[in-house]
């Protein structure tokens, strides 16, 4: 069936805004979200949603969005065939770093400097990169963690690209559990495992939730890493209670900034404790300890 691109060219301040803002408001749709350059001199950019139907709703939603955060610019629209989602979405962008990592693609090995650890991520092989505030946070966030705590074995719960897991391997040096409830995912993730020179640290795992038996043979971990959605990871407080060992860690993003005090609230309530909080593009990534 063929889908319509709902796009608006703004400034790059305004792509700054709209991207998060329709991320949130959009975020149980589960709709395809791009940003690109139109005109690079000028920093104009494209930021464009794409629908399967109801698109004369889903433009309304678009359009109050823009309303509620103050920006004034047509909405056009374009009837397109099946596209390559992922590659849309990463059209344009740069390597990202995010403190010693840097998340690139194979046409940008040429950026790496000494000292940088390299993550190579595909856009036609990425279910999350750097780009996102929340996977970003979540890299700063495990430098931190990783050096101040040394953990000796870590999971990546709902891995999607594994970027995180080879953030840790590639910091580390430890055993990884990375698991994800699409096994399309999980696919992916151990291809970029490979692509990375990772793969005798990670274990890749489909897995829904923490009920697969992978999880009693690998636990407790010294360090959870969770970059999902606030809902998902409130209702599994107590499964991370029980997963991680007393003393260690949890760095949870996938978090709005409104959902923060909630998701902290429900781990409080598991007897871990706040250290810190990086604030991101409005999303932010939590450190938790046990």
């Amino acid at each position: 069936m063929p889908q319509t691109r709902l796009h608006v060219a703004v400034d790059s301040a305004g792509a700054d805004r709209l991207f998060p803002a329709l991320e949130a408001a959009f975020e149980e749709d589960g709709l395809p979200l791009s940003v690109f350059d139109l005109d690079e001199a000028k920093g104009i950019k494209d930021v464009s949603l794409y629908a399967d139907g109801g698109v004369d709703e889903v433009e309304h939603r678009l359009r109050a969005v823009m309303d509620r955060i103050g920006i004034a610019a047509s909405i056009d629209r374009e009837v397109v065939p099946d596209i390559d989602w992922v590659a849309k979405s990463l059209e344009g962008l740069q390597p990202v770093r995010a403190g010693r990592f840097l998340v690139h693609g194979s046409h940008d090995r040429d950026r790496r400097r000494p000292g940088d650890l390299a993550i190579e991520i595909e856009a036609g092989l990425a279910f999350g990169t750097g780009h996102h505030g929340t996977t970003s946070g979540c890299l700063e966030m495990i430098e931190m963690v990783v050096r101040r705590e040394q953990p000796r074995n870590a999971l990546d719960l709902g891995t999607g690209s594994a970027v995180l897991a080879i953030a840790l391997a590639k910091l580390a040096h430890i055993p990884v559990l990375a698991t994800d409830i699409d096994p399309v995912a999980t696919k992916v993730a151990a291809a970029n495992a490979r692509l990375n020179e990772v793969s005798r640290y990670i274990e890749m795992r489909t897995a829904a939730g923490f009920h697969d038996p992978v999880f009693r043979k690998r636990a407790p971990f010294d360090l959870i890493v969770a970059n999902i959605l606030a809902r998902p990871l409130m209702r599994l407080a107590p499964d991370m209670a029980r997963s991680v060992r007393l003393g260690g860690s949890l760095i949870l993003s996938g978090i709005l900034e409104r959902q923060r005090n909630a998701v902290v609230a429900a781990y409080a309530g598991q007897g871990f404790r706040h250290v810190r909080t990086l604030w991101r593009d409005g999303w932010v990534t939590i450190h938790l300890k046990r």
